[in-house]
């Protein structure tokens, strides 16, 4: 085993103090992004792999991609590898498949569907991570990351990103003026948000343009009103979409959509566009719902100040259901096995990649190793901490499923959420119309 500028960094590190990179001295090809400073390290550049171009695809854009291709560029400046990005939006189903028939796959994708990677692996076409990866992994995650990174008890992925999808977001400034509170459960939740719109402010913004943010909402209803065991059970398909859970859950839902609470326009409007209507120049609404990813947005937007005016509170309780978290996330997997690329992986799961990007804002890592203390806010430090010190949540279900059903647009779980939005009486209809798309995926 050679030892690499990774490595030597990390002795480096070790020296000054800095427990989180102790945990990878021993690995051939880990990564040290230099303790959070976005612009770079202070460990030697080096060109262990001068010449070599890797490829890598994800689904984010805008401050996203800025953020993680500072990540890349911290293992280039490293390594002296040639890191080019490409970023597949929503379509990472349909743009990873096309690649691969056109063999020409990137070295590394960072993919939100766990179902997805379990069906590159069964085919082949991906690759387990090497033996740093491994040892990065198994040091610097909770079982249950390790257990969704496995196939067959192989690892897989590298869970780089993870999403708390249970927190809703609301302008403190709006709420403060029409004399609404953060509530205690969903009837609470109604009546905050009918309080907002009496000062004169959309009660709440959706962006549901397109289908993922809808099944979140499902997905945080579902867990609350019908249970844990029942969540796992409609995730595997073993109870049908026609259920009376189900419908319930629709049910729920469907009071709210239907209501004048929600701001006009939200099959027309995307998620970014959700979140300015309530922390832009001019808010339009006061609340919003989605995943701890708000606070990039919020950020991006400068308009609004993550832990001041903009706060959040955990997706309400349903007739008296227990805390509960929906999570999600990104997990990179490789295409290739060559030393570049393994070397990369291990970057990604050593704690310092995730310390490039935690102090910008709109990253909570997974990795337990990472430091917290440099999260740019007691907001997002506390969304960390819960979510890393969880010893049991749910993942998000539509990543889970098959991506026919689960996450490719215009199909399956994304359009008929959106046909349910712009219809929210038709709860049998979608019922039938969920099961049906369920079925033909799951079974085929």
């Amino acid at each position: 085993m050679h030892t690499t500028r990774f490595a030597r960094s990390r002795v480096l590190r070790a020296t000054t103090g800095i427990a989180a990179a102790a945990l990878l001295l021993t690995a051939c090809s880990g990564g040290d992004s230099g303790g959070g400073d976005a612009g770079g390290s202070d460990a030697p550049a080096g060109d262990e792999f001068k010449g070599t171009s890797l490829s890598v695809a994800a689904a984010w854009s805008g401050a996203e991609q800025e953020n993680f291709e500072k990540v890349l560029d911290e293992f280039s400046r490293q390594t002296g590898a040639d890191v080019s990005y490409t970023s597949f939006g929503d379509n990472g189903p349909t743009y990873i498949s096309g690649q691969l028939e056109g063999g020409t796959p990137p070295n590394v994708a960072v993919i939100g569907q766990p179902a997805l990677m379990q069906s590159l692996a069964a085919d082949g076409d991906i690759k387990p991570v090497g033996d740093d990866a491994k040892q990065a992994v198994e040091e610097n995650y909770s079982e249950d990351w390790v257990d969704l990174g496995s196939v067959d008890d192989e690892l897989y992925g590298v869970w780089f990103k993870a999403a708390n999808k249970s927190t809703v977001w609301y302008n403190a400034d709006i709420y403060d003026e029409a004399g609404a509170e953060a509530p205690e459960d969903w009837d609470g939740f109604m009546d905050q948000l009918g309080l907002v719109s009496d000062s004169g402010y959309a009660g709440i913004s959706i962006g549901a343009d397109v289908g993922w943010p809808l099944t979140d909402w499902f997905e945080n209803v579902y867990l609350r009103t019908a249970g844990p065991e029942k969540y796992d059970q409609l995730t595997k398909h073993e109870i049908p979409w026609t259920d009376d859970s189900v419908k319930e859950a629709l049910k729920v839902l469907g009071e709210l959509w239907g209501s004048d609470l929600v701001q006009p326009g939200g099959d027309q409007r995307d998620f970014p566009t959700s979140v300015t209507e309530v922390f832009g120049a001019d808010p339009q609404a006061g609340t919003v719902f989605e995943g701890d990813f708000v606070a990039g947005n919020i950020a991006a937007d400068g308009n609004s100040t993550v832990g001041e005016n903009a706060l959040f509170y955990d997706f309400p309780s349903i007739n008296d259901s227990a805390p509960a978290v929906v999570g999600g996330g990104d997990v990179a997997v490789q295409f290739d096995d060559d030393e570049a690329t393994n070397a990369l992986m291990a970057f990604l799961a050593s704690p310092e990649a995730a310390e490039i990007w935690v102090p910008n804002g709109g990253l909570t890592s997974p990795n337990t190793a990472v430091d917290t203390s440099l999260y740019p806010d007691d907001t997002s430090r506390q969304i960390a901490e819960a979510l890393t010190g969880a010893e049991d949540f749910r993942f998000d279900m539509s990543d889970l499923a098959p991506s026919a059903f689960g996450g490719t647009p215009g199909q399956g779980f994304w359009q008929e959420m959106i046909s349910f939005y712009q219809n929210p009486d038709d709860v049998d209809g979608a019922a039938k119309r969920l099961e049906d798309a369920a079925a033909s995926a799951y079974d085929g």
